[in-house]
């Protein structure tokens, strides 16, 4: 089924719209996709801020994009997303009044077992990819309401799309498997976006949230940004045979950077690389079969607000009725 309304123009990834005036949060700004998504919305004229639990990772990334974006206006915050308490400081120290997008990106990936756990008890991938990103939004809320179109950019992943989430099973408690569990806190995330479009049609907001993923992003096929990443001429000659089918993670963040400044982007919407999915320049695709059960994305949100101890509501509210509420429900 072919997309329907109106239809996003043509879109140079090496060169997007301007945005000065416009503020962009990117959780997860410091490393890996995260950082060229910073990096390519600080080209256009944009405040970006770098969301980071490490403020020294955080201070580099900044040194790095402002090497490579003359002018670059950068600034940092500390986000410790499995830290759920944490959140609503972090956010109070941003001391801005509105927030043009915010991209939630970071994530945590465990290779091998013991299962962990957060202070609070919370399953540690699941609770920084999905519920911390949750709990973000609900503080960051009254300052994408102020905006006048702010836009909710939400990372998920190609590992979810073998998954299937077991609601019963949430955290991983009886069954944990690295590879699947993180698989299905990115599809948790996946289905909290698109839930949160929903409510916020049905609401009458401003706000819209997207869904993006990055296909297929090697570091062998990515540029160097010492000290941030650094690729050795073997590992870059090593990574060429993927670079068929696969990318680097520069050219991963090129979904959730247009999915920040395109204008013609609905919400509610999947992006992704154009070939199979894995490569290539951004277009919008198909919601994947199972991402379109609405029960399941209602029950997890329901289920996921309780375990963030989160209003459902998430004081996301239209933008006429601030002058009532101050932007919260």
């Amino acid at each position: 089924m072919r997309p329907t309304g109106p239809q996003p123009q043509p879109w140079d990834v090496h060169r997007p719209p301007r945005a000065e005036g416009k503020i962009f949060l990117v959780t997860g700004g410091n490393a890996g996709i995260g950082y060229f998504v910073a990096e390519q919305l600080a080209a256009t004229g944009a405040t970006v801020v770098l969301g980071s639990r490490n403020p020294a990772k955080a201070e580099a990334a900044a040194v790095s994009i402002r090497s490579r974006v003359p002018g670059a206006r950068i600034r940092q915050v500390r986000l410790d997303l499995a830290e759920l308490t944490s959140l609503r400081p972090a956010v109070e120290t941003l001391e801005l009044d509105h927030l043009d997008a915010v991209v939630h990106n970071a994530g945590v990936a465990l290779d091998d077992p013991p299962r962990r756990e957060t202070r609070d008890g919370h399953e540690l991938m699941f609770a920084t990819n999905h519920l911390g990103h949750l709990a973000l939004t609900r503080w960051l809320a009254p300052l994408l309401s102020a905006a006048p179109a702010a836009r909710i950019v939400t990372v998920g992943s190609f590992a979810a799309k073998s998954e299937r989430l077991d609601l019963d099973d949430l955290q991983s408690a009886e069954d944990y498997r690295p590879k699947r569990t993180y698989g299905r806190s990115k599809l948790a995330q996946m289905y909290f976006a698109l839930e949160l479009d929903r409510r916020l049609r049905a609401s009458g907001s401003a706000v819209s949230s997207v869904v993006v993923h990055p296909g297929g992003a090697l570091d062998s096929l990515t540029p160097s940004r010492p000290p941030i990443h650094v690729c050795t001429a073997g590992e870059r000659l090593r990574g060429l045979p993927a670079g068929v089918v696969l990318q680097g993670k520069h050219a991963g963040a090129w979904p959730a950077v247009r999915a920040v400044l395109d204008p013609g982007i609905a919400g509610g919407r999947l992006w992704g690389p154009r070939v199979f999915g894995l490569r290539g320049k951004p277009r919008c695709e198909q919601l994947w079969s199972h991402l379109t059960d609405t029960a399941v994305a209602a029950q997890l949100w329901d289920d996921s607000c309780d375990l963030a101890g989160i209003d459902p509501s998430l004081g996301l509210v239209a933008r006429e009725a601030r002058g009532n509420t101050g932007g919260m429900l």
